[in-house]
């Protein structure tokens, strides 16, 4: 069965970001560009819904790359059991990404895991022919009204954007920055979609090129 693809696309711009290497350690350092599963959170939260699949396909930098210091008083879970149980908090130090703004790509195409749709998700995807093509409308619709799903995040939740709707004409991509390797980029954690296990997946011998960085195809999408 052929599984037609929709485009959406998407800007959005921020005093701060943080996309985490894994391999940083309690000191993380952020990737210089969105990851392919925070790109797919991104689009998620101006419209989710478990009857699609949103596939990223490319992010175009539209602002330097630039590294900064940064350090909050962590809370969360990760600490240790004494730290939870005094109600200690603990200094986390990070290298994160300011002043950035990133041009988004994404495909969309119908879930086939129909099986671990909930039943609401089951009763929109009879009521519809092109359940990709309904997101699609819907989706920009949203972008263009300035609505959400939920709040959009560059990474970490306290970094919200001082930018994010439809594509502006006066954002350009750095099309003569130089050649940036990225050897290995965590792709998804949970690649196998809603409701899937932990599972994680990484892209290897990524680079920015010409300012935009492509993720790979995994893959026919369109069985």
């Amino acid at each position: 069965m052929i599984r037609h693809s929709y485009p959406i696309q998407m800007e959005i711009a921020g005093n701060t970001a943080m996309w985490t290497r894994p391999d940083t350690g309690d000191g993380p350092v952020s990737y210089p560009a969105p990851t392919y599963s925070a790109v797919k959170a991104i689009f998620e939260s101006i419209l989710w819904g478990p009857d699609i699949e949103i596939i990223p396909t490319k992010v175009e930098l539209c602002a330097p790359i630039q590294y900064h210091s940064y350090a909050t008083n962590y809370g969360g879970p990760l600490r240790s059991s004494e730290n939870i149980q005094k109600g200690n908090n603990y200094q986390l130090y990070a290298t994160v990404l300011i002043d950035v703004c990133y041009k988004l790509y994404a495909e969309v195409v119908p879930n086939r895991c129909k099986s671990t749709l909930p039943a609401k998700a089951l009763v929109w995807d009879k009521k519809t022919t092109s359940p990709g093509h309904a997101y699609q409308s819907i989706f920009q619709r949203r972008l263009k009204r300035g609505q959400s799903y939920a709040i959009p995040t560059l990474g970490w939740k306290e970094f919200t954007p001082s930018y994010f709707g439809e594509l502006r004409s006066t954002t350009h991509v750095l099309s003569d920055m130089p050649t940036i390797p990225i050897p290995s980029m965590l792709r998804q954690v949970f690649p196998g979609g809603y409701a899937s296990g932990v599972s994680f997946l990484y892209d290897q011998n990524l680079s920015i090129q010409h300012g935009t960085l492509v993720y790979p195809h995994m893959g026919d999408t369109r069985d």
